[in-house]
């Protein structure tokens, strides 16, 4: 994504052909292997079109994105791996008409769950849901430890 390589981003989804199947197994019995996102304030995308055509859109409108990861938690159980983070994401968006600089810098905190599926050919994601961190306000932080304070609203 930090490259804008969108045919390596591609690679890195679950697809239906890295899901093998016995030759005997009922096609209705088969496990559902769509893939699905969550961009933060999106709604659930399912498909691989509907996910990829996101990427797409999100790429062509973002001049600069870099991401740090943070607070990264693995679990791995049989052919399916579990990973959450925090996305601390700068991104920057088309320049103005006017300018070759980048748009204005913009900082995102973002906390990820990321599922991941164990085919033939490594480890593809299957399924990854973003929400945005809402910081604390300073109002709020100032009434913590006051004992006139009850915490109701006013």
């Amino acid at each position: 994504m930090e490259r804008g390589d969108f045919e390596e981003l591609t690679s890195l989804w679950l697809a239906p052909e890295d899901v093998s199947y016995a030759e005997d197994a009922d096609p209705d019995e088969a496990e559902d292997t769509s893939i699905s996102c969550v961009h933060p304030g999106w709604p659930a995308l399912t498909g691989r079109g509907e996910v990829l055509r996101s990427y797409a859109l999100i790429m062509a409108n973002t001049e600069y994105i870099q991401f740090f990861l943070t607070d990264v938690h693995i679990s791995v159980v049989a052919d399916t791996a579990l990973v959450t983070c925090t996305e601390n994401i700068l991104s920057g968006g088309p320049a103005p008409e006017d300018s070759d600089e980048l748009g204005p810098l913009v900082g995102q905190r973002v906390v990820a769950t990321n599922v991941f599926r164990r085919t033939r050919d490594g480890w593809k994601l299957w399924s990854h849901h973003a929400s945005p961190v809402l910081a604390e306000s300073d109002d709020e932080s100032d009434t913590e430890g006051n004992p006139d304070d009850d915490g109701s609203p006013a």
